[in-house]
């Protein structure tokens, strides 16, 4: 069930431009060649659901301080075979890393993002990453989880180091899929 999401998720997908839209072909001729690529213990590249936490106000980011990535980075993981969408993939995990219930998980990827793992990360290599905008209700406290070292809000115009080179445009990315 998740397999033919992910694809119908992608093949539906309005990429915002040439490159994503050709990451999107590559997400696409991957779940197609490997049909396990929805989860952990499958091939080493496989697909994951991640998802960019803004303010009600647009104007903070929450970001988690990773342990094994040892960056800041967005909120998000391994797909489970009890979730019945991608989508609903993105916002467990966002709701288990943050411990903010109330977030609104928009349905609308926000961008595709294939990242290269080192060995801390076991059997992975790479992540295919499917990316998703939530916004949180006004006064939202986040919660640190088992899975993160440190968790806060950042101003989006000052991203914290060390984070991925990327974290800029995912932020931007972000906050367009949300106008």
């Amino acid at each position: 069930m998740l397999h033919a999401d992910a694809t119908r998720l992608l093949r539906t997908w309005a990429a915002p431009d040439a490159e994503q839209a050709a990451t999107r072909d590559s997400y696409l001729r991957h779940l197609s060649a490997e049909p396990a690529a929805m989860w952990r213990d499958g091939p080493r590249d496989h697909m994951t659901a991640s998802v960019v936490v803004l303010d009600h106000r647009l104007e903070r980011v929450l970001l988690t301080l990773h342990k094994k990535a040892r960056l800041w980075l967005q909120l998000g993981g391994h797909l489970e075979p009890a979730d019945g969408t991608v989508h609903a993939a993105a916002a467990r995990e966002a709701r288990e890393e943050s411990g903010i219930e109330d977030l609104d998980v928009r349905p609308r990827l926000a961008q595709l993002h294939h990242h290269q793992l080192t060995a801390s990360f076991g059997h992975c290599r790479s992540h295919l990453d499917l990316r998703f905008v939530a916004v949180a209700a006004p006064g939202a406290e986040p919660v640190i989880s088992e899975e993160s070292e440190d968790l806060r809000w950042w101003p989006v115009d000052r991203l914290p180091q060390p984070t991925d080179p990327d974290m800029g445009d995912l932020v931007s990315a972000a906050r367009a899929a949300l106008s």
